[in-house]
């Protein structure tokens, strides 16, 4: 963070989307170290992760802004905030992603904002680093017969490049998208950057039945998979969208979160099934579980990973690109931005 003197106010400093991206690429396998290492802080109580906010727009109503904050300790020992938006409607009327995002950090001595990052990129890496961790634990190790893939947006491109620099061993892709070129494009990038071939599937069974891990990473406000049947060869299914699944695939499944209490909500495909039931029973345990041996799956079943994700993750990406940016001298800094507040 930021260091100042008892007569200088505290700076900010402001790192974009480039210095961002900069300190991830080559850095992957260090970003889900990252997460793994979030979680169990997480999982030990030593956080703080109230529930993320919904800013629901009445003028926009596919649209909303949710502000994560968070506090992670134990080795981070961060603050902040990230406050992300998704206006659905933005490639098509502006030409623009549909996420933006900011991650704000707190100097821990102060209080006072010490950085402002541009966090779409960290977004979209604390979340594949998460699935790509969750398939490694879950699946039982770095390798898929086929992968398929349901969305062909950000996010599926960010997953790609964690199973590539992580060196998974995958045979091929099926790619399904409402827009059959966006997924033929995908699946050119994924062949031009080594993966062994792709097809694109007619229809989002054909991305389960040919697959043994399914990615799912739409922006379905509602559920639009609903037979059972898809997973009956048992596949390991990476939930990333939460709204896809209809509750009789939830009930089908070993459903595995990253927080109960975060990821049972907001009409995500798990809070569906909680009304239905009137209960959670159907929940197996979180990734944490997992990873501690507190909970095993059965991978003659198939499992379903649905993570909500929690801002101790950004916190937990974010603070240590803020780190690298600083020590590679990237950012503006703006010594005066609190500059009232010098007493003298």
């Amino acid at each position: 963070m930021s260091v100042r003197t008892p007569d200088s106010p505290p700076s900010l400093i402001f790192i974009p989307e480039a210095a961002v991206a900069a300190q991830i690429e080559g850095h992957r396998e260090r970003c889900v170290d990252l997460v793994r290492r979030a979680y169990l802080t997480h999982d030990n109580g030593d956080s703080v992760n109230p529930q993320s906010g919904f800013l629901r727009l009445p003028d926009h109503p596919k649209s909303r802004i949710i502000s994560l904050p968070a506090h992670l300790g134990g080795e981070f020992g961060v603050s902040g905030l990230k406050w992300i938006s998704s206006f659905p409607d933005n490639p098509r009327t502006y030409g623009i992603p549909r996420a933006s995002a900011v991650l704000l950090l707190n100097d821990p001595d102060t209080g006072y904002p010490a950085a402002c990052l541009e966090s779409s990129v960290i977004s979209a890496t604390r979340t594949a680093a998460s699935a790509v961790l969750a398939a490694e634990t879950l699946g039982g190790g770095r390798s898929a017969r086929r992968v398929g893939v349901v969305g062909t947006g950000l996010i599926a491109r960010h997953v790609w490049k964690f199973l590539r620099d992580l060196d998974w061993q995958i045979d091929g892709f099926t790619l399904y998208d409402l827009d059959p070129a966006a997924a033929r494009s995908f699946g050119e990038e994924l062949t031009a950057e080594g993966a062994k071939e792709f097809t694109v599937a007619d229809d989002v069974a054909q991305a389960f039945t040919e697959c043994d891990l399914v990615i799912l990473t739409t922006v379905a406000g509602e559920p639009h998979i609903h037979d059972p049947k898809l997973l009956d060869h048992a596949p390991l299914v990476l939930h990333l969208s939460l709204r896809d699944l209809a509750p009789e695939m939830i009930l089908a499944a070993q459903n595995i979160t990253d927080d109960t209490e975060h990821a049972v909500r907001e009409r995500t495909s798990l809070h569906l099934t909680e009304q239905a039931e009137n209960g959670r029973d159907f929940i197996t345990g979180t990734l944490a579980d997992v990873l501690l041996g507190r909970v095993e799956v059965d991978r003659s079943r198939p499992v379903v990973f649905s993570p909500f994700g929690l801002g101790v993750l950004d916190l937990a990406v974010g603070s240590w690109v803020h780190s690298r940016a600083q020590e590679a001298g990237a950012g503006r800094v703006v010594n005066d931005f609190f500059a009232s507040t010098t007493t003298k």
